[in-house]
C-alpha cells in the first residue's frame, strides 16, 4: 500500500492537463498510464516497418483553442507549433481556392478571398454567406437536439455549398457527418472558429512528433514531488483508492479518472455506478472512427502545408517534410474495416486527382492507421447527457473530452476537461480553471446579437 495526494488515471491530454495544473499548484500527483508513452490518442509511435516515429493521427489546434494553447505554454512547447492563416480547398485537377483573413474585421475578415474562391458558384456563395450570418446569430442551446443537416436544410443551403464547404469543415472539426452531428456542436465550430474573431480559424500543427509535445509534463510533475508511472494499469477505482493490476493499491485524497469513457466504466463496480448518475451517460458514449495514412514519395508532390480536398473521401492532407504526406479520413465508418491496401489505394487516388505532381511519383512507404474510437460521437442524443467533472454522490472526478466541457471532441475539450478536473480537486471555481475564449470583435458582437452572447456564455 502506498499513498499519494492525488492519483490521475490516464496520461492523455486530459490527464496531463489536470496533473500539470495540480503540480503547478504544489500538489503531489501520481499519474498512471497503461501504455508506455504520453499523450493518449494524440501521440506518436515508432513504426516497426520503417523505423519512423509517426503520429497516430494528425491533430490540429486552432486559434480559438485557448486552453490547449495554455497547456502548450505551460509545457514550454508553444514554439513547436507551426501556424497558418490559410485554408486551402483543392479540387480535382489541382485548382486551388485559398480562404485567408483580409483587412476587414470579423466576421467579414475572409470576405475578399471567399468572393474570389473558385470552388463555389455564385448561388453557393450567397447561400454560404446567408448561412454564416444565421450561424453567427444562432443560440446554440436551441439547436442541441437537432442535427446540423437539419440546420442546413432550414437555412436553404445549396447542394454544392453543403458538399463542398459545410461538410468538409464540419466533418474535419467534429468527426461526424452533418446527418449525425448535433447542430449545436457544428455551430460552435462555425461561431468561435470562423466568425467571432479573425484569428480563431488559424491552424496550428506540431512541428515535431506529437509525443514530443508532452514529455515536459513528466518533468513538471516530478519536480513537484509527483510521479509518472508508464506501463502501469489500474484494475479498480474507488473514491480514495486505486487498485493496480499488479494487486498493489494507492490510497489518496482524490482520484481523477482521465481514461477513455469505456475504460472508465470498466474501472468502477456496479454499486459505485449505481450511486453516481454520471455513469449512465459514460456508458452511453458512442464513437466515431478516423483513418490516417502516411505516404512517403520519391519527391515532393504537394506545396502548401495542408489542404482540404473538395468532394473527396480523403478530407484533408498535410505535408510533413516535402515528400511525406499525412492524409486524414474523418467519420471513417465505411473505411474502418477495409484492408490497408485498399485504404492506401483510395487515398492515393484522391491525392493524385488533386495534386498533379503526384502523378507518376514512386511511393517508398505507405502506412494506414485506424482509430476505431478516435472521438466520442457528438450526436444530439449524447450532447444533453455529457457528464460533469464531479458529483456529490462519489469522490471520483472525471476528465476527458467527452465530459461537459462545452466543446466538441477536440484537444481543446480534453485540455479544458483536465483543467476543470484540477479545479474540482482544489475546489476552485470554473473561472479559475479556464483560459478565457477569444473576445469577439465589436462588429461580430453587434451582428451576432443575443444569440451569439448566449452561445458564447456556454463555454465561458
Amino acid at each position: 500500500m502506498s499513498r499519494a495526494a492525488v492519483v490521475v488515471v490516464g496520461a492523455g491530454i486530459a490527464g496531463l492537463s489536470c496533473a500539470v495544473r495540480l503540480a503547478q499548484e504544489g500538489v503531489a500527483v501520481v499519474v498512471l498510464e497503461t501504455s508506455r508513452r504520453l499523450g493518449g490518442r494524440a501521440s506518436s509511435f515508432v513504426d516497426q516497418r520503417s523505423g519512423e516515429t509517426l503520429d497516430a493521427c494528425q491533430h490540429v489546434a486552432m486559434g480559438c483553442c485557448t486552453n490547449y494553447l495554455d497547456l502548450c505554454a505551460r509545457l514550454g512547447v508553444d514554439d513547436q507549433l507551426s501556424w497558418s492563416d490559410e485554408i486551402r480547398f483543392v479540387e480535382a485537377g489541382g485548382r486551388e481556392s485559398v480562404i485567408r483573413p483580409g483587412a476587414l474585421p470579423a466576421p467579414l475578415h475572409a470576405t475578399g478571398s471567399f468572393l474570389r474562391a473558385s470552388f463555389l458558384g455564385v448561388d453557393d456563395k450567397i447561400a454560404v454567406a446567408r448561412g454564416m450570418l444565421a450561424a453567427l446569430r444562432a443560440d446554440r442551446a436551441a439547436w442541441r437536439d437537432r442535427t446540423f443537416a437539419q440546420w442546413l436544410a432550414d437555412h436553404e443551403q445549396t447542394r454544392a455549398a453543403i458538399d463542398r464547404f459545410w461538410t468538409p469543415v464540419v466533418v474535419s472539426a467534429c468527426n461526424l457527418r452533418p446527418q449525425r452531428v448535433s447542430a449545436a456542436t457544428a455551430l460552435h465550430v462555425v461561431q468561435e472558429g470562423f466568425l467571432a474573431t479573425a484569428h480563431g480559424s488559424r491552424i496550428a500543427v506540431a512541428s515535431v512528433p506529437l509525443v514530443g509535445l508532452y514529455e515536459p509534463a513528466r518533468r513538471i510533475i516530478e519536480s513537484r514531488g509527483g510521479e509518472v508511472r508508464l506501463g502501469v494499469a489500474a484494475a479498480r477505482v474507488e473514491d480514495r483508492r486505486v487498485v493496480l493490476a499488479s494487486g498493489n493499491a494507492i490510497e489518496c485524497e482524490r482520484v481523477v479518472l482521465a481514461t477513455p469513457p469505456e475504460r472508465a466504466a470498466a474501472l468502477v463496480d456496479d454499486s459505485f455506478r449505481a450511486r453516481d448518475p454520471r455513469w449512465q451517460a459514460v456508458r452511453l458514449v458512442r464513437h466515431s472512427p478516423i483513418v490516417g495514412v502516411h505516404l512517403r514519395f520519391d519527391r515532393p508532390v504537394m506545396g502548401p502545408p495542408h489542404a482540404a480536398l473538395v468532394e473527396r473521401d480523403t478530407q484533408w492532407v498535410f505535408t510533413k517534410d516535402g515528400a511525406r504526406l499525412h492524409a486524414v479520413v474523418s467519420a471513417a465508418d465505411t473505411w474502418i474495416d477495409l484492408p490497408e491496401g485498399e485504404i492506401v489505394r483510395r487515398v492515393l487516388e484522391d491525392v493524385v486527382a488533386c495534386f498533379p505532381r503526384a502523378r507518376g511519383a514512386t511511393i517508398f512507404t505507405a502506412r494506414s492507421i485506424k482509430e476505431r474510437r478516435a472521438t466520442f460521437a457528438s450526436t444530439p442524443a449524447f450532447e444533453r447527457l455529457r457528464p460533469s467533472a464531479r458529483s456529490e454522490a462519489t469522490g471520483v472526478i472525471l476528465a476527458g473530452d467527452y465530459t461537459d466541457t462545452g466543446w466538441p471532441a477536440t484537444m481543446e475539450s480534453a485540455a479544458r476537461s483536465g483543467f476543470l478536473a484540477a479545479a474540482a480537486v482544489l475546489e476552485r471555481p470554473r473561472e479559475w480553471a479556464l483560459t478565457p475564449a477569444l473576445r469577439p470583435s465589436p462588429l461580430a458582437s453587434l451582428l451576432g446579437g443575443e444569440g451569439l452572447r448566449r452561445s458564447l456564455a456556454l463555454t465561458r
